[in-house]
């Protein structure tokens, strides 16, 4: 019993936590999405009505597109470019340990310093990228000032922080195979390719399919650089579900409306997870199954 008074107490900090700050809040936003709110006034019932506005809002699912151009595109290119940035760092070189440094430094860049850099980088005029591209003869891009380039822009923008947590996990699964598995591998002729495809990818599947339902999860809550750098535009074409849902909520001051989609967009994000888990039944592999 001392012991289990003990555990309650340590862990008390992040209950309370929990409880205030995601369950509290949770629940209010599954109450305020049937209810008209605007923060002036009471909460008045209006059942079922937020989800039928939904239904029949464009700009939502718009900005459902908008998230899932995004997401489709950001998450396999960030898993390839971490895992590609994680083999390099586990290779036993001269200074590995600052090359991981290097690599892991832009994920913990502030994101407002993060967008004055790329604000920079993309200027249409001055930028260093079209700077680049003018170097090489090739003609410059308008990037996030053009609707048929934004969130393409977005996309790459992302692999900024590909050296971030998911390069870190990837590397402590690289670094939890077995050495005897290359040795044997090597003994019996395989080459390098056929020792990633046959041993590095499926002893490290299980931390794949980690980073994939984290990836999907974080990218359908892209937020901060489309407030900071574009606010949505041009034309629409960056307003992503979270910020459209921001502008709902604290421009608009349709809170249960906003609170709607939230849950609509938790339903979405459920659904792909669940989907995940099913779907790695015929190709993740766990060492001791």
């Amino acid at each position: 019993m001392r012991e289990a008074v003990d555990g309650y107490l340590f862990i008390l900090p992040w209950l309370l936590g929990f409880v205030i700050w995601t369950a509290g809040p949770m629940l209010a936003s599954a109450v305020l999405a049937f209810t008209r709110y605007n923060l002036f006034t009471p909460p008045t019932w209006i059942g079922l009505d937020n989800f039928r506005k939904l239904f029949g809002d464009r700009i939502v699912w718009l900005s459902l597109w908008n998230t899932a151009y995004y997401t489709f595109l950001s998450v396999p290119l960030r898993l390839v470019v971490s895992l590609i940035l994680a083999l390099l760092c586990v290779q036993k070189i001269h200074l590995t340990a600052w090359f991981r440094t290097f690599f892991y430094l832009p994920s913990v860049t502030p994101a407002v310093a993060m967008a004055i850099v790329w604000f920079w980088i993309l200027n249409p005029d001055i930028g260093l990228a079209n700077t680049v591209l003018r170097a090489f003869g090739l003609p410059p891009s308008n990037w996030i000032w053009d609707p048929k380039t934004s969130k393409s822009t977005f996309v790459l923008m992302q692999l900024w922080g590909a050296g971030g947590n998911t390069m870190v996990i990837f590397l402590a699964g690289l670094q939890n195979i077995p050495q005897s598995l290359y040795e044997a591998a090597q003994i019996d002729g395989a080459n390098s390719w056929a020792q990633f495809k046959n041993i590095t990818v499926p002893m490290l599947s299980p931390v794949i399919l980690f980073n994939l339902v984290m990836g999907i999860i974080g990218s359908f809550q892209v937020f901060t650089g489309a407030f900071l750098m574009t606010g949505g535009g041009p034309a629409n074409s960056t307003l992503f579900s979270v910020l459209y849902m921001y502008r709902l909520a604290f421009e608009q001051f349709e809170m249960g409306f906003s609170s709607a989609f939230a849950w609509l967009l938790f339903l979405i994000i459920l659904v792909f997870t669940v989907l995940q888990l099913r779907m790695s039944e015929s190709w993740v592999y766990y060492e001791g199954g």
